[in-house]
């Protein structure tokens, strides 16, 4: 393919894209297909001669379409928001376009210079305290990270490290090996489960710390845990806290959990993959107070601030942290300009060597949307989520099982969890919305998240007579088999 053709191919690609997103609406949101669909409608092997793209372009709908789960489909109430638009699609082409690798200033400098501007705009969007901006001359910034999981990974890699150090330092009889058998994580027992996977791959003991009511982590919980295993010579080192949590988008309570972290010298990371972005606006930024007690935080324009997969949005107050536990310098990598001061090298920073230019993404969203309408985009979709739990609450056989804060609803059938698998089922199986289901204490919980950027009132009002009439047909031949037995 040369440029010429590049350029037509380029515009009808684009057309099929905006047509899919346009009518997106009219497709069934879950697939059709069993496993292993795909294999049978390709051949088993590479072709060797090349084939032409009007073949390839064919096959779109033919064998990738019947296997697409439409996760931007108004229709779509599962997990949390995948978000995209049009801004961050054309800057996504660009970044491909240009296909830098920006591991280092040099690399591609403004791959790396680009990154630190917007996360500084975006620190100061959700009003993040000074600390944690680079600026001209600070000690902390911004980084983007590929998910919320790699954000958790480095955090707790970097607590360790620099905890490690530090306990040397103090006990110089001890091992680095006797250390960490001793070092203990800590999160919330409704955080993520890419937390206990951080622990499980930085090879430390992790615990989870009990809820209250409103299952969120409270000061108290979390002191008793810690001198608990204090006393029994371990030593605390890190605490995850969860601002928005996947099961019900609950919020620990930074005010009193930072002061502790602090005393104890515990590095405390602040999760808020989902909840993050609605924090530019000004009547949730509230969530927020307690941040300043961090050391690092995170989350994810990818889900809810209009920026496509994948930008996740990481600050630390002290990069130096995340740098000296990563830091390598192989010949090959090195440049005249990295003892300047002036520059940031972003593999230092991250898990993996290579990188994204996924700052023009931000660029372009930030500057087509602007705030307001970024924050437009966010209380739309809150006060679409409080007009479903409106109808739930209308209706006497179910009931709201969380509060509801941004916009997620937890909601579900009086009665048993065998009947609300049920219900889960019979939604899923008609496969005209989509929904997944979490845990809260005892009770199996169905969760409506409000996910797509085109989802208006009337696909709400759709997706509620549609639970309520199959919610009526279950609940009839529910009690016929019950009278039966």
């Amino acid at each position: 393919m040369d440029a010429a053709e590049f350029r037509k191919r380029g515009k009808e690609m684009v057309d099929y894209v905006a047509d899919y997103l346009e009518k997106i609406d009219k497709r069934q949101v879950f697939p059709d297909v069993e496993p292993g669909y795909l294999r049978p409608l390709i051949a088993d092997c590479a072709p060797q001669e090349p084939e032409s793209f009007e073949d390839i372009f064919k096959d779109i709908e033919k064998i990738i379409m019947p296997g697409v789960t439409h996760w931007h489909s108004p229709y779509f109430f599962a997990y949390f928001p995948a978000a995209s638009s049009f801004p961050a699609l054309l800057a996504d082409m660009l970044c491909g376009g240009i296909g830098c690798v920006g591991f280092s200033w040099a690399a591609s400098p403004a791959c790396t210079e680009l990154e630190t501007v917007m996360l500084d705009w975006l620190g100061k969007m959700i009003n993040l305290p000074q600390e944690f901006l680079a600026g001209k001359d600070g000690q902390g910034g911004g980084v983007i990270q590929g998910s919320a999981s790699e954000a958790t990974l480095i955090s707790l890699l970097a607590a360790r490290t620099k905890t490690i150090r530090r306990v040397q330092s103090e006990k110089p009889e001890l091992t680095e090996a006797e250390i960490m058998g001793r070092l203990v994580a800590y999160a919330s027992d409704q955080a993520h489960s890419s937390v206990e996977r951080a622990a499980l791959i930085g090879a430390v003991k992790i615990k989870n710390v009990p809820s209250d009511d409103t299952f969120s982590v409270c000061g108290s919980a979390l002191k008793k845990v810690l001198d608990e295993d204090k006393a029994a010579g371990l030593i605390p080192f890190f605490f995850c806290a969860t601002l928005g949590t996947t099961p019900c988008c609950s919020f620990d309570k930074l005010l009193e959990l930072g002061p502790i972290c602090n005393k104890e010298n515990i590095w405390m990371h602040i999760d808020a993959a989902y909840a993050g972005s609605a924090f530019i606006c000004p009547e949730f930024r509230h969530l927020l107070n307690g941040v300043e007690f961090a050391d690092s935080f995170n989350f994810n324009p990818h889900k809810w601030l209009l920026v496509n997969f994948d930008c996740s949005a990481m600050w630390v107050k002290k990069r130096s942290d995340l740098i000296g536990a990563f830091k390598l310098e192989p010949l090959y990598l090195q440049h005249h300009h990295q003892e300047s001061g002036l520059v940031t090298d972003y593999r230092h920073w991250q898990i993996p060597l290579g990188r994204r230019f996924r700052s023009l993404k931000l660029w372009f969203v930030l500057r087509m949307y602007g705030v307001k309408g970024l924050q437009e985009h966010i209380r739309k979709h809150v006060r679409l989520s409080h007009q479903f739990e409106h109808l739930v609450l209308q209706d006497g056989r179910f009931e709201i099982c969380a509060e509801v804060v941004l916009g997620l609803v937890c909601f579900r059938l009086k009665g048993s969890n065998k009947l609300n698998e049920a219900l889960l089922k019979s939604i899923n199986e008609a496969k005209k919305i989509h929904l997944v289901p979490s845990h809260l204490r005892e009770k199996f919980v169905l969760r409506f998240a409000i996910c797509s950027r085109t989802v208006e009132s009337n696909h709400i009002k759709f997706a509620w007579q549609h639970i309520s009439q199959l919610a009526t047909d279950l609940l009839k031949t529910w009690e016929q088999n019950h009278q039966q037995e």
